[in-house]
């Protein structure tokens, strides 16, 4: 029989490895003290249960692998206890996929457990990029970096875009803007979307705050019109600077996953009476809902001389704001744009409805439909129902 000093001396060893200050602890990636901290710091761990713990202890919420507040921290947890169990030729991946929860029909790591229990959304953490993720960049499976370029708005081609009453004697408050005679425009014509942008600063604040610049150009053209030499009827040009934060919050159901701030230009880039422009700010907010996504506008027009200013009351015909729902179904994109003056006094607005079909590989057909004020700048104070089809490479 042993000494009872040799029976102790095991345990006393073990304590002492385990006693603070024992050996330097070196923080673990994605935690405070790091040498990189935040999310971005666990996009390079391959496996896959790290590099699910490292974004937990980034985002501050104790993972399925960290001990409750009592537990032995040296116990296995029971979400892990099957892998370290299972035999030495078994597939990890295999009885990862098992243990781990999966949320949404395609499977995969798609949420993690909320306050109540239940299964909510977590978009950095999710296995799919997600519409808004892949045209913003928001999470770091979907970052592209700097200076390329990348699709905005739909890009389109209409060779049928009808109305039965054109504007062909366009009108404006300021006299230096009014057409004084009318022009013999056909009610049928042509037009194209061209639209892109591309992201000139990333992470300005920490790890969030992308700086981009987008470009929109749309042009209604009169190519069946050869009594007048088939002229380009109004063309729109739309640069911005938009600055764009990621979030990841929850609102009636809806994930909040984006906002942002933005200076726009717009105008058609004419001459006196033809000449029609404004400068907004525009502040928005983008939300997800499964196969849904909606983003809400607001902005304020920069204030203009009145002598200068084409277009004074532009703000009551075009609006104050205006709300983008976008669906994806099978293949098909649906897209619903309201906008409104928001004044009682000065009540308009327009709506548009527009359909992506596919039709092969890429290449899909593209249904357009708007009634209000506002199809163009040049119409912005007139009222209009426009039917259009044609095809489209770019979609919401």
């Amino acid at each position: 029989m042993r000494p009872a000093l040799f029976r102790r001396l095991p345990i006393a060893v073990l304590l002492g490895a385990l006693a603070p200050g024992a050996q330097a602890q070196t923080p673990l990636p994605g935690a405070p003290g790091s040498p990189v901290s935040g999310p971005g710091a666990c996009v390079g761990i391959a496996t896959p249960l790290e590099r699910l713990a490292c974004y937990d202890r980034a985002l501050g919420r104790r993972s399925a692998t960290d001990p409750a507040p009592g537990e032995n921290p040296l116990a296995v947890p029971e979400t892990v206890r099957p892998l370290a169990n299972a035999p030495a030729d078994a597939a990890p991946a295999a009885a990862l996929a098992e243990q781990l929860p999966a949320a949404g029909a395609a499977g995969g790591l798609r949420g993690v457990h909320g306050p109540s229990g239940g299964l909510i959304s977590d978009p950095i953490l999710s296995a799919e990029v997600t519409p808004f993720d892949d045209r913003w960049e928001l999470t770091p499976a979907a970052k592209r970096g700097t200076w390329v370029l990348r699709p905005y708005k739909p890009v389109y081609l209409l060779p049928a875009f009808y109305t039965k009453t054109p504007n062909r004697q366009p009108t404006s408050p300021n006299p230096a803007n009014q057409v004084g005679s009318p022009e013999p425009y056909d009610r049928m014509e042509a037009k194209f979307q061209l639209s892109l942008k591309t992201k000139a600063w990333e992470n300005i604040f920490g790890d969030n705050g992308d700086l981009w610049i987008g470009y929109t150009q749309s042009s209604r053209w009169q190519v069946y019109n050869g009594n007048i030499s088939r002229p380009f009827r109004e063309t729109n040009y739309e640069p911005e600077a938009m600055l764009v934060f990621r979030t990841n919050y929850r609102l009636l159901g809806w994930n909040g996953r984006l906002a942002s701030v933005s200076f726009n230009h717009q105008s058609n880039g004419r001459s006196d009476p033809w000449s029609r422009s404004w400068n907004r700010v525009i502040g928005s907010v983008g939300f997800e809902k499964g196969d849904w996504n909606l983003l809400v506008r607001g902005w304020y027009r920069v204030p203009e001389q009145a002598r200068t200013n084409d277009n004074p009351d532009i703000s009551d015909y075009m609006g104050r704001g205006d709300l983008l729902l976008v669906r994806r179904w099978g293949g098909h994109v649906f897209s619903l744009g309201l906008r409104h003056s928001l004044r009682p006094s000065h009540s308009h607005g327009s709506a548009e409805f527009d359909w992506g079909f596919p039709i092969s590989g890429n290449l899909r057909g593209h249904l357009q439909v708007f009634s209000g004020y506002g199809e163009s700048m040049i119409d912005y104070n007139y009222k209009s129902t426009y039917y259009g089809l044609g095809i489209s490479l770019v979609e919401w």
